[in-house]
């Protein structure tokens, strides 16, 4: 079974009087372990198409199933749960609280999901040591590099072990070689510890990163090529 799968999937937003169709009748299915890259140009719908599959937003027409369930027929308590404890969002502008340390940003999402303290502190040391940032566990955002606040919006993204990972331009306000940097651990953590990934990006570069890669275009997609990195 697919971990997410969208079936004939359409979105369309009113501006006014007209009519926006943002997703235009969009057919994918994700499986566990995949590193997904939906490129494409700003405004193509990359956004959309993902908060979709992050049950973040619902089709207008067609479904989306979330480990088989139709995310369309799900209470929004349901949905919130999935969102807290099976999925994970990385953004572009980081979403970090400024007045919280590295850990405690990173400790955030698991003092929603009520984590005992002792194993909230366990958890978040680990993954700030996988993402390369031990000796900043105290240091706030504001004393971070782009790429460093980047990497604590992964671990973050990573505490509650999600069965999938959501990430929107997650290298749009890095330079080019720290966005290289950020991208290859998640491909790390996608070869070593299986994490699903699904990000989008206009970034050209991310051919050598991806597993697979769908380019979106006027809100359809097409397979494209993608270049193993070794």
């Amino acid at each position: 079974m697919p971990l997410i799968e969208l079936q004939s999937v359409a979105k369309d937003y009113s501006l006014g009087n007209t009519i926006i169709h943002a997703i235009r009748g969009v057919s994918l299915s994700v499986q566990a372990g995949e590193l997904l890259s939906v490129i494409g140009p700003s405004g193509c719908g990359k956004t959309t198409l993902l908060n979709m599959m992050g049950c973040i937003d619902t089709p207008t027409r067609g479904r989306v199933l979330f480990g088989g369930r139709d995310v369309g027929a799900l209470s929004d308590s349901t949905l919130a749960d999935i969102r807290l404890h099976r999925i994970g969002f990385i953004f572009q502008t980081f979403n970090l609280v400024p007045v919280l340390s590295v850990r405690e940003n990173v400790e955030l999402p698991m003092v929603l999901a009520k984590v005992p303290a002792v194993r909230r502190r366990s958890i978040a040391d680990a993954l700030i040591e996988t993402v390369g940032l031990s000796p900043f566990l105290r240091h706030r955002p504001g004393e971070l590099s782009g790429g460093q606040r980047q990497r604590v919006a992964i671990a973050r993204a990573l505490v509650n072990h999600p069965d999938l990972v959501i990430a929107d331009e997650p290298t749009a306000n890095l330079d080019s070689r720290t966005g290289d940097d950020v991208l290859q651990v998640i491909k790390d953590l996608n070869r070593r510890d299986g994490v699903t990934f699904v990000f989008s990006t206009h970034n050209p570069a991310i051919l050598k990163f991806a597993t697979r890669l769908i380019a979106l275009k006027d809100g359809e997609l097409e397979e494209a090529p993608v270049q193993e990195a070794s």
